[in-house]
């Protein structure tokens, strides 16, 4: 008899793990995401501890003016909270967490346009094919810049923010003098006139022109924006509902979206995006991103051997985040937004951000929910590496830890 039951468990327990690999939710008007509460359901379901993710949602609540936190793990959405203007049908400025969706539209064109550029990511695409814009060069050294350069930051690109930085083999980060970035009224061409500070693959550095780069050369080989493109290959099938990207700023129209980011989703959706991903691609019975480039996505490759930062995405390879599996990888984004994604564990998580300009209704033009004032001009206090919650002042890095903490398989 034990024997026996010790085989029906057995049984029983892959056809759960089966059903959650084959589990991909219906969009929100239709059902959406199945759900599990309280924490002996949690617990049963999902496998965590509840009390660990609300741990979690304070340093959420501790760290940003506005924000949230969504969890799904084996297909059950198990944590779903927000805080001041963030809420589930929102449509914020997700800042650079846009950078992840570019460049996994970027890998779905390799395959699907294989013809139109045969050599993928070792491209050199600062070419009259592939930018024609571009000419005559501004430095010859940029003809050597291929995509998986501009994909992963190693490209040599100026970076950017009040103390820009570059890092050469993992080496100390060389200080940058600032220099004349993104110009929102002339996308394109600032982007592609962003000066180096470095050769192509000699080091990495943020900056946030690359990845809008890709995404002119995805332009010129689908014929299609960014963002019709997104559209077409991700949201229509993952059945993302209202979303767009921001661009309306004051008095002017972009004419094309940014690659470097500003793409707003549904924070349901957004976990849809990013559930594909730790499902290798797939979605119901259709594989919508290839797997190995997703495999590149979460591990120090050629592109970038400077950093731990891969075709738009940090990852843990290296385990610099202690309390991390070795094969999470996400994005972050201005404001404190982020998707994770933790594939051995069979879990995504979704960290909403954002300053109170980041939900301005203005920039994508969409219908929101109605927004709560009350944490409007909300400031974080400072923080010292002692703080509760926070790791080497990094809340990106805390969440990630805790979440992943909170597993009790």
């Amino acid at each position: 008899m034990t024997t026996l039951l010790r085989s029906l468990t057995v049984v029983l327990t892959l056809t759960a793990f089966t059903r959650a690999a084959d589990y991909f939710p219906p969009p929100d008007s239709k059902g959406g995401w199945r759900t599990a509460t309280g924490a002996k359901e949690v617990r049963e379901k999902a496998g965590l501890d509840l009390q660990r993710l609300e741990d979690a949602f304070k340093i959420c609540e501790n760290t940003t003016p506005n924000g949230g936190l969504l969890v799904v793990r084996h297909g059950w959405l198990v944590f779903e909270k927000y805080f001041g203007r963030a809420s589930r049908n929102a449509n914020p400025d997700m800042a650079s967490t846009g950078k992840a969706f570019t460049s996994i539209a970027c890998g779905i064109m390799l395959k699907e346009f294989h013809d139109k550029i045969p050599q993928g990511l070792d491209t050199k695409v600062f070419t009259e094919k592939y930018l024609p814009e571009a000419f005559p060069l501004d430095d010859p050294r940029k003809a050597d810049i291929t995509l998986g350069q501009l994909l992963s930051m190693s490209a040599g690109t100026w970076g950017e923010g009040q103390t820009p930085s570059g890092t050469v083999n993992g080496g100390k980060p060389q200080p940058l003098a600032p220099k004349p970035g993104q110009n929102i009224r002339d996308l394109d061409m600032s982007s592609i006139r962003v000066p180096l500070w470095t050769a192509p693959g000699a080091g990495y550095s943020y900056s946030s022109p690359s990845p809008h780069i890709a995404s002119i050369v995805l332009r010129h080989i689908t014929g299609m924006e960014l963002q019709d493109y997104i559209r077409k290959k991700l949201g229509d099938p993952m059945g993302w509902e209202s979303w767009g990207y921001c661009l309306h700023r004051g008095d002017y129209d972009m004419p094309h979206a940014n690659g470097a980011g500003s793409i707003a989703v549904h924070a349901t959706d957004a976990l849809r995006f990013g559930w594909c991903l730790a499902h290798d691609g797939k979605w119901n019975n259709q594989q919508l991103v290839p797997p190995d480039y997703i495999a590149l996505c979460k591990k120090v490759t050629k592109y970038n051997p400077h950093s731990p930062f891969s075709l738009q995405f940090e990852h843990n390879e290296r385990g610099q985040i202690l309390g991390a599996a070795r094969d999470a990888f996400y994005k972050t984004g201005a404001g404190g937004f982020c998707i994770y994604v933790v594939p051995s564990l069979d879990l995504v998580i979704y960290k909403l951000g954002g300053k109170d300009n980041q939900y301005d209704h203005a920039l994508t033009g969409l219908p929101q929910t109605e927004q709560k004032h009350d944490r409007d001009g909300w400031e974080p206090k400072p923080r010292t590496a002692f703080d509760e919650g926070s790791q080497n002042g990094d809340s990106t890095w805390r969440v990630l830890e805790m979440v992943c903490g909170a597993v009790r398989d």
